[in-house]
C-alpha cells in the first residue's frame, strides 16, 4: 500500500466516524419525550415557587397544564432537539399573567428561564416525577 492510498483510508476512516456521530447526536436529540408529570423550582425577583407541569409530547407539539402559585392552566408549546418553550396564561386575582419559558431538557431534568409578562423574569429547574 503506497502512503497516498494510506492518507486516504484515514481520512475516510475519519470522515465515516465524523458521520457517525453526527447521526448519533441526532438519534440522541429526536429521543427526548417530556411526557409526563414534572416537578419545577422557580426564582424570580418577586419570589420563588414550586409548580407541578404535566406535559404530552406528540413529535414537537407539546401540549400540558400547569398547577402553582396563580392557579391552574393550559399549556402549549414545542420541544426541538433539547430545546423546549412552552407559555400559558393564568387569571391572578383578575390580572392576566402571561408565563413563558425556555430552557433545555437533559432526560430528566430541565432548566432555563421563565419571563411573567408585568412581573419579570426569572430561572427553573425542574425533575421528572
Amino acid at each position: 500500500m503506497t502512503k497516498k492510498h494510506g492518507r486516504m483510508g484515514a481520512v475516510g476512516a475519519i470522515v465515516t466516524l465524523v458521520l457517525a456521530m453526527a447521526v448519533a447526536r441526532g438519534a440522541a436529540q429526536a429521543k427526548v419525550d417530556v411526557t409526563g408529570k414534572w416537578a419545577f423550582n422557580v426564582e424570580t425577583a418577586a419570589g420563588a415557587g414550586a409548580p407541578t407541569f404535566t406535559f404530552k409530547q406528540d413529535g414537537e407539539k407539546l401540549t400540558g397544564h400547569y398547577t402553582g402559585t396563580f392557579g391552574e392552566a393550559d399549556l402549549t408549546g414545542t420541544v426541538k432537539g433539547a430545546d423546549i418553550t412552552f407559555g400559558f396564561t393564568v387569571d391572578a386575582q383578575g390580572t392576566a399573567l402571561k408565563e413563558t419559558y425556555t430552557g433545555t431538557v437533559d432526560k430528566d431534568t430541565m432548566k432555563g428561564k421563565v419571563v411573567i409578562e408585568g412581573l419579570g423574569e426569572g430561572t427553573f429547574t425542574a425533575k421528572r416525577q
